[in-house]
């Protein structure tokens, strides 16, 4: 029988390990890793989930690449809600 020590640390060993099933949750991870923004991980996880996550991933990657925004996570979300207005995503 496991001591409640060995759990514990079992716990947290498992906690670290990534669970990525999907392709959107990988795409949305991405997208939270380029733009810096690890607290927002679960809103890129949805939107690569109802939108095409290769165009997300793509935008991502503009918006990170440019050096006077300061705020990427917040103007990568500009530009989406911008595009599904017009229905570019």
């Amino acid at each position: 029988m496991l001591k409640s020590e060995d759990y514990l640390e079992k716990l947290k060993k498992r906690s670290k390990e990534s669970r990525v099933y999907k392709k959107h949750q990988l795409f949305g991870l991405e997208i939270s890793e380029v733009l810096n923004d690890e607290k927002h991980k679960t809103l890129y996880i949805k939107l690569a989930k109802e939108n095409n996550p290769e165009n997300l991933l793509r935008l991502a990657k503009q918006v990170a690449e440019k050096k006077d925004v300061v705020n990427k996570g917040a103007y990568f979300m500009k530009i989406v809600t911008s595009a599904k207005k017009h229905e570019n995503i």
